[in-house]
């Protein structure tokens, strides 16, 4: 038995040797570009020799692609929450992730403490319909138990074909155990952009995620806006709340919309390409209009680089809740047979060179999610002039306030008030704006 282990880790380190001598130009030179010093030799032996044990010892045969493909997704698995090994078909689903549309439940996670957490719901997908939160722990898939598991793993079991169900065990702060959630997977068509007028004037653009059509499409809705106000816009509320984030490009781009001179964000790595600057251009979209900045604990990663940007440049107010803290830069890096690396390369910085990473953005209003009820009792309302009899009437009254509106108008308008209604944050944040323009007004009238 030991003859024959001997063998095989002889094989193995002949296997290793080997493919060391084929790469031994390109390794060291890379190795000395960047000063990582010789190979670790020692420890390459000590994996050779547990790799041999595995191979000999293991209850039941293991081919040496599996096994090696198994220590590739560990070494990147346990450098952060963020690397991984993607085989061919996760590396297909990241990419017609990213083009917009996939088949799934629609949530953006993470890893944590082998756990999987949802970062962010997605709008108008199978998992905001059932009800899931940022910060919501998976703890089993199908009575699968999640720890353990590699995170790309724990994906590709969530994700399947439309119409078929799958049940998530939910594990959330404030609730004493663990609840199921059955959801029907879907096919996800991402809508990054939409948008609506809150009321003249005041535009809302909300942003799901970051993809590479998302700066189009926002310039389009803003210039929807203007036209549906008949003019220029005197506040915009930019909604990234539950936004876990995209291209990189596309939060530069976003950014770049509302800032006219100065750093957006830039990058630092160990390697050249990984430092990057990125600069706004003198044009702005809606000029010096008052913006608001919607955040919670779901706006992660590109949501951060355009609040953090926002923020430094004191554009915009930041209002909302700390957001996720996903502060670094993956780059993957197609490898052979169709798959590939995915690598954090760089961490990036605001502006004023802030890290994110770890920590958030910091609202410049705190204003927590909150339910708000109006005293509709008319009993309580107290009586005014006009309900006297014989008040007087007001020989100011504009007669145009008598003519009736459109039904289209008033549906819209409907719609407004129930969003309002529904949402403090947003409710607040148009307080805000308003309140901006009102101060406005008094400085230039120097009253």
């Amino acid at each position: 038995m030991k003859q024959t282990t001997r063998t095989i880790l002889v094989l193995t380190l002949g296997m290793f040797l080997g493919l060391g001598l084929s790469m031994h130009r390109d390794v060291l030179a890379e190795r000395q570009e960047n000063k990582l010093g010789p190979l670790p030799l020692e420890e390459l032996q000590s994996f050779a020799e547990i790799f041999g044990k595995v191979k000999s010892d293991y209850v039941e045969p293991v081919e040496d692609k599996v096994l090696i493909e198994y220590a590739i997704k560990g070494m990147l698995s346990g450098l952060d929450p963020h690397s991984a090994y993607l085989d061919p078909d996760s590396y297909r689903e990241v990419r017609i992730g990213t083009e917009g549309e996939f088949g799934g439940l629609g949530i953006e996670v993470s890893m944590e403490n082998g756990f999987v957490k949802v970062v962010s719901p997605i709008d108008d997908t199978p998992a905001q319909r059932a009800g899931l939160e940022s910060g919501d722990l998976i703890i089993r898939i199908n009575d699968e138990p999640v720890k353990g598991m590699v995170l790309m793993d724990a994906v590709k079991k969530m994700r399947g074909k439309p119409g078929t169900d799958i049940e998530l065990s939910i594990a959330r702060e404030g609730r004493n155990k663990p609840f199921q959630v059955t959801i029907t997977r879907d096919i996800i068509k991402i809508r990054s952009v939409r948008s609506n007028l809150l009321e003249k004037g005041y535009g809302y653009v909300r942003i799901s995620q970051f993809q590479g059509n998302t700066v189009e499409f926002l310039h389009d809705h803003l210039d929807k806006l203007r036209k549906e106000s008949g003019g220029e816009l005197e506040g915009l509320v930019l909604d990234l709340r539950n936004n876990p984030g995209g291209v990189l490009n596309a939060a530069v781009g976003v950014a770049d919309t509302f800032l006219r001179k100065g750093k957006i964000v830039y990058t630092e790595g160990r390697v050249k390409d990984s430092q990057l600057s990125f600069n706004a251009t003198p044009v702005s979209r809606i000029g010096q209009a008052p913006m608001v900045v919607l955040v919670n604990e779901g706006s992660a990663s590109a949501s951060e680089i355009v609040a953090g940007a926002l923020q430094d440049h004191r554009r915009a107010v930041i209002m909302g809740t700390k957001t996720f803290g996903k502060g670094s830069v993956q780059t993957i890096v197609p490898v052979r047979n169709g798959a590939a690396v995915k690598i954090t390369t760089a961490r990036y910085y605001t502006p004023n060179g802030r890290s994110i990473q770890a920590k958030g953005i910091e609202p410049d209003v705190e204003v927590k999610r909150a339910k708000i009820e109006t005293a509709d009792d008319e009993s309580a309302r107290r009586t005014s002039e006009a309900d006297l009899r014989g008040h007087l009437e007001n020989d100011k009254e504009d007669a145009a306030t008598n003519d009736e509106k459109p039904a289209d108008k008033d549906s819209a308008e409907k719609k407004v008030a129930e969003q309002l209604a529904k949402d403090y944050q947003l409710q607040q944040a148009l307080n805000l704006l308003k309140g901006v323009n009102i101060v406005r007004a008094h400085q230039t009238e120097g009253l």
